[in-house]
């Protein structure tokens, strides 16, 4: 069984080494069928749409539209343009090291190497639709490995819990409509156990590690050890990601873009995956 399990993996780690921005614009221009690579299989969208509804943490900037001009000028053609603003870390985004580590790296200098390769999904949704504090650990690691081979090294390790289903509601996402400071202590929504995230940095040697709630530390973490324990190992973060039930446990490959901001702790992301067929095993 270990061999059958491997080879999806072998195939979607060699995926990953060919997927360098001339294949994206391959795959995005309709040239799928001029390459072998890209014949058979599909694209998933793990991102949530920025707008008015996004959801942020109760004391950030939320997301804000505004338009420069919408409509036909004097000279009789359409055109339109918009500013934006928000912050750094709302909707889905990359945390880069820096938001938790005083060496860490800022988002612009995170290896794209970090942020492309092959991706293994664990499924938490049943515990966490029982418990909104629930925290993966170390014991469903155990249980996907019994089930589909040991997480190979290099891997974008993604958590699903299920909690993308009340995007953009924050009382259900996050447990709490509340704005402020005196929201962030109502917060409720599960996350990853420290114990687990160390494992996975020091034992898996993982590349990145994302889910679908608002913080890779469940709801009530006061002390965010999950992100210091990922963040002092150089490991970046996917929060608020969408559609992870679309994935198959193995075999599928990632690209996580985050806007390249200098210096920023943090930036929104534009994360796809790309399913092989041979690589969805559910």
């Amino acid at each position: 069984m270990r061999d059958t399990v491997r080879s999806p993996f072998i195939w979607t780690i060699h995926l990953a080494r060919r997927l360098t921005v001339s294949a994206v614009l391959l795959v995005s221009a309709g040239c799928a069928s001029q390459t072998g690579l890209w014949s058979s299989g599909r694209w998933v969208d793990l991102t949530h749409s920025f707008s008015a509804d996004t959801v942020y943490w109760p004391t950030a900037t939320p997301f804000h539209l505004e338009p420069v001009f919408v409509g036909t000028t004097e000279k009789g053609f359409h055109y339109e343009a918009y500013q934006f603003r928000a912050a750094e870390h709302g909707g889905t985004h990359l945390d880069a090291p820096s938001h938790f580590s005083e060496r860490g790296i800022p988002v612009d200098r995170v290896p794209l190497d970090r942020l492309t390769g092959p991706a293994v999904l664990v499924d938490v949704s049943p515990k966490a639709a029982a418990n909104p504090d629930y925290r993966a650990n170390r014991d469903d690691f155990a249980a996907w490995e019994k089930a589909h081979g040991p997480i190979p090294e290099q891997a974008i390790v993604l958590l699903r819990t299920g909690y993308d289903r009340f995007w953009p509601d924050p009382l259900r996402y996050l447990g709490t409509a509340e704005r402020g400071e005196a929201a962030v202590a109502k917060l409720r929504f599960p996350g990853l156990a420290p114990d687990a995230a160390r494992w996975l940095a020091e034992q898996r040697h993982v590349k990145a590690v994302g889910l679908d709630t608002a913080s890779i530390d469940y709801g009530r973490s006061t002390d965010f050890e999950t992100h210091r324990i990922l963040a002092e190992r150089g490991i970046p973060i996917f929060e608020n990601l969408a559609r992870l039930g679309e994935l198959p446990p193995t075999g599928a490959a990632v690209v996580a873009l985050p806007m390249k901001i200098e210096g920023g702790s943090g930036a929104p992301l534009r994360i796809i995956a790309w399913i092989p067929e041979q690589g969805d095993d559910r």
